[in-house]
C-alpha cells in the first residue's frame, strides 16, 4: 500500500456495500471513494462493524466474515476499475461487547496487521475497559480505540489509562467541527493538546447526505499551528499501520500565537 508515499489515508470508514449501516450499494462505495480521492485520500482501510460476541461462536463468526469478504471483493473490483490509483484494504470495527473478544483472525484486523480497530457498544463504557485493552495487547495485537472523544462521560484520565494499557487512539475529523456536539469537540481538543491522538479518520458511512469533514479538521489544526500534527495523523501514521509499524509520536497542539485564546473559544462553545 506504499506505492504512493505522498497519498493520505483513511483508516476508519464503512464503504463495504450492504454489510452494516454504511454503503448500501457498490455505487455508494464508488461515490465515497471519489469524494475521498478529491481530498487526496488514496489509501483506504474500510472497517465494517462486527460484534465481538461472534468470536465465541466459530460458525457464526465465519459466516459473518465470509459475508463481508464477498461484498468487499465486489467493492475492490469496482474500485480497481474506476479508481486504479486507490489501494483499498479491509479490517473491521470490532465491538467489544464482551470482555474476552478474540481478534486472532487476521480478517478482523486492519489490513491483516496486528492493529485492530475497537469500540464499545452504544458509546457507553463498561467497567474495566483498560483491562480489556491490556489483554488484547498482551495477546500480541494493538488495539486502536475508535472515536474515544464520543463516549458518554469519558474524560482524559480514562483515555490516559487506555494509552497506559498499550492502546492507540483515533479521533474523527468531524469531532473538531462540532459534528458530534460540544463535549466531543472539547475532549478531542484536550487529547490533541496532550499529543495522545495517533490517527484521525473520517468514520464515513458512504451516504450522499454525510460529510467527511477532513478539510474542516485540517483548517482547524493549521490555524492552530498544528499542520505537521495533521500530516502525522493522516499520512505518516496510517502508512505505518499498513507496514505493521507502531505510530510515531504526534506533537501536542502548540500554545503559541494566540492558540490558547482560540482553544478557549472552541471549548466554551455549546453543542451545535
Amino acid at each position: 500500500m506504499d506505492r504512493d508515499p505522498t497519498a493520505f489515508a483513511d483508516v476508519h470508514n464503512h464503504l463495504v456495500p450492504d454489510v452494516d449501516d454504511g454503503a448500501r450499494h457498490v455505487e455508494d462505495t464508488l461515490e465515497a471513494v471519489e469524494r475521498m480521492t478529491l481530498l487526496g485520500i488514496r489509501k483506504i482501510i474500510t472497517t465494517p462493524h462486527i460484534d465481538g460476541r461472534l468470536t465465541l461462536e466459530p460458525e457464526a463468526l465465519e459466516e459473518r466474515l465470509e459475508e463481508v469478504t464477498d461484498a468487499f471483493e465486489l467493492a475492490v473490483a469496482a474500485v480497481a476499475e474506476s479508481f486504479p490509483e486507490v489501494d483499498l484494504r479491509r479490517g473491521h470495527e470490532v465491538m467489544l461487547d464482551i470482555p474476552d473478544v478474540d481478534v486472532s483472525d487476521s480478517r478482523m484486523r486492519m489490513a491483516g496487521t496486528r492493529f485492530v480497530l475497537v469500540e464499545w457498544p452504544r458509546l457507553h463504557l463498561p467497567p474495566g475497559t483498560a483491562k480489556v485493552l491490556r489483554r488484547i495487547r498482551d495477546e500480541g495485537h494493538v488495539p486502536v480505540v475508535a472515536h474515544p472523544e464520543r463516549y458518554v462521560g469519558i474524560d482524559v484520565e480514562v483515555a490516559g489509562s487506555w494509552r497506559e494499557a498499550g492502546a492507540l487512539l483515533q479521533v474523527n475529523y468531524g469531532s473538531l467541527d462540532g459534528r458530534y456536539g460540544g463535549e466531543a469537540r472539547k475532549l478531542a481538543l484536550r487529547l490533541l493538546r496532550r499529543g495522545w491522538v495517533d490517527y484521525m479518520a473520517s468514520d464515513f458511512h458512504a451516504r450522499p447526505d454525510r460529510h467527511i469533514y477532513r478539510e474542516e479538521a485540517r483548517a482547524h489544526l493549521e490555524e492552530a499551528g498544528a499542520g505537521e500534527a495533521f500530516v502525522t495523523m493522516t499520512l505518516t501514521n496510517p502508512a505505518r499501520i499498513l507496514r505493521d509499524e507502531m505510530p510515531i509520536p504526534v506533537s501536542p497542539l502548540p500554545m503559541e500565537r494566540g492558540l490558547w485564546v482560540k482553544l478557549r473559544g472552541l471549548l466554551s462553545q455549546e453543542s451545535p
